[in-house]
């Protein structure tokens, strides 16, 4: 395992390809700070002693090599596994207030996993061949990837192979004896310029004239033809508060202009069938992720309340604890759901678990929904000051200081200085450009509430259960009853 100085260090020895507002920046521009910090988090927790006690879950034991390794980097191999990277995503989400970053880059490695050994049974192919050779330099070396999935889809009216343009899904061009060229461009990839590698997967099913468009690669990301157009934020770092950061975001619209891929680094190949299977698995595993993340998003939020609730003196008040009640509900509910779906995970050909469909999405759909409510109530028990708090400047002026520590206190037990950071924080955690982007992504991320619908009622039985209802009503029903939601518990 690297520490985040080599992580920093590997960065800046990558290729410039990389644009933001019309510039072509390095990837240590102070706009990309943010983001860097929060990666090298998951590099520096694992070995820092003020989190000993979270090693196990933000560590592995490889089953490769049998060395321990960053849990990023890690094939679940069972339950355990599933409920480890829960956990750790909380506790990472925790400490950097929002998203972690490195999750898409392991959820696509697991689906590529699973599907690529998938394809080698069922075409004969070495793609799992060679996706575990990739693999183990990955996970020797401690890298990072992003997940390049969705397409700009151009006229969502046709399919891909039906746009006039066909480079408006990112497909094969070429073929060559010793790879293939690729051309197309993705969008909202996460993390992408601050990453090494890129997993180029689809994005959608896809039918037996879509065979180009069927394609799962591995690129470095400043890889020859490869243009990444950066968007992004990070939270305020205050000049004399002294708080922990800035932590931030960055996207990619990542530009693929007839882009090499050797065979070697190719894990998918026409193979249409697989296509859109392989990008509802990693939708898949990214929702079980978010049961790690949303919760502790969630939290970070309950945490603002109770914080507004203190400084405003309402601490105790019924209403107040009505809504942190309903926040707590929410967050240990997706919780809760995910920890169900990791203990019915199944074991696929590869030896990879697969958490449970249902209640993977059962959860990312129920924190979508309740993400801008969140929101709602520390707005309602903060109350306006967030919105209209002076500049950091005012209170260091030494005419206004008196006045402004004066008229800012609430409950006396909460120093003017605690009172100021409280509030400054929760300006800056809900009202900044950094808060409006996390909101939009908490909604959209992963899915929005509408895929995990699709995806709810796709993979639930409801024949079953209508049975459930004929039996009651005295109709009579030919099957025999069961209930598999009630699971299994493995010996964890």
């Amino acid at each position: 395992m690297i520490t985040g100085s080599e992580y920093r260090q590997r960065l800046n020895k990558m290729r410039r390809n990389t644009y933001m507002d019309g510039e072509l920046i390095g990837r240590d521009d102070s706009r990309l700070e943010g983001a860097v910090n929060v990666i090298a988090k998951t590099y520096d927790m694992p070995t820092d002693p003020e989190f000993k006690e979270y090693e196990d879950v933000m560590t592995a034991t490889s089953h490769l090599t049998g060395e321990k390794v960053n849990r990023f980097c890690h094939l679940h191999q069972g339950p355990t596994d599933l409920l480890a990277k829960q956990k750790m995503i909380r506790v990472y989400c925790h400490q950097v207030g929002g998203c972690i970053i490195r999750c898409m880059g392991m959820d696509a490695t697991t689906a590529n996993d699973v599907v690529s050994s998938e394809a080698d049974q069922k075409y004969g192919t070495e793609y799992h061949k060679r996706f575990m050779k990739w693999f183990k330099d990955f996970q020797d070396n401690d890298r990072t990837a992003s997940c390049a999935q969705t397409d700009v889809k151009g006229d969502r009216s046709q399919r891909p192979h039906q746009q006039l343009d066909p480079d408006l899904y990112v497909h094969k061009v070429e073929t060559l004896s010793d790879g293939i060229v690729i051309r197309g461009a993705k969008v909202n990839n996460s993390g992408a310029p601050l990453e090494e590698w890129i997993e180029v997967i689809p994005t959608r099913m896809l039918t037996k004239e879509e065979g180009d468009w069927a394609i799962s690669c591995v690129i470095p990301s400043d890889a020859d033809g490869v243009k990444q157009v950066l968007s992004g934020s990070k939270f305020n770092k205050f000049q004399n508060l002294g708080e922990p950061g800035p932590y931030g975001k960055v996207h990619s619209t990542t530009i693929f202009d007839n882009v090499f891929v050797p065979w070697e680094h190719v894990f998918l190949n026409g193979e249409y069938e697989l296509g859109g299977r392989l990008g509802l698995l990693f939708a898949l595993f990214h929702r079980h992720s978010y049961t790690g993340c949303k919760p502790a998003l969630i939290d970070v939020l309950l945490g603002a309340a109770a914080l507004m609730a203190e400084c405003n003196g309402i601490e105790g008040k019924g209403h107040v604890g009505d809504k942190l009640a309903e926040m707590i509900s929410v967050s240990e509910l997706c919780y809760g759901t995910g920890i169900a779906a990791a203990i019915n995970a199944t074991k696929s050909a590869s030896g990879t678990y697969i958490p449970d469909i249902l209640y993977s999405n059962v959860s990312r759909r129920h924190a979508g929904l309740h993400v801008f409510r969140g929101y709602e109530i520390v707005a309602d028990i903060a109350g306006g000051l967030p919105a209209s708090i002076p500049l950091e400047g005012d209170w260091e002026n030494k005419e206004l200081r008196p006045f402004l520590d004066k008229y800012i206190m609430r409950n006396p037990k909460v120093s003017a200085e605690n009172q100021h950071r409280a509030f400054r924080w929760v300006e800056d955690m809900a009202l900044s450009a950094a808060a409006g982007q996390n909101m939009y992504g908490q909604l959209h991320g992963g899915g929005s509430p509408r895929m995990e619908q699709i995806a709810i009622l796709g993979g639930y039985d409801m024949e079953r259960t209508k049975n459930i209802a004929k039996r009651l009503a005295g109709i009579p029903v030919d099957e025999k009853y069961t209930f598999n939601r009630l699971g299994t518990i493995p010996n964890l």
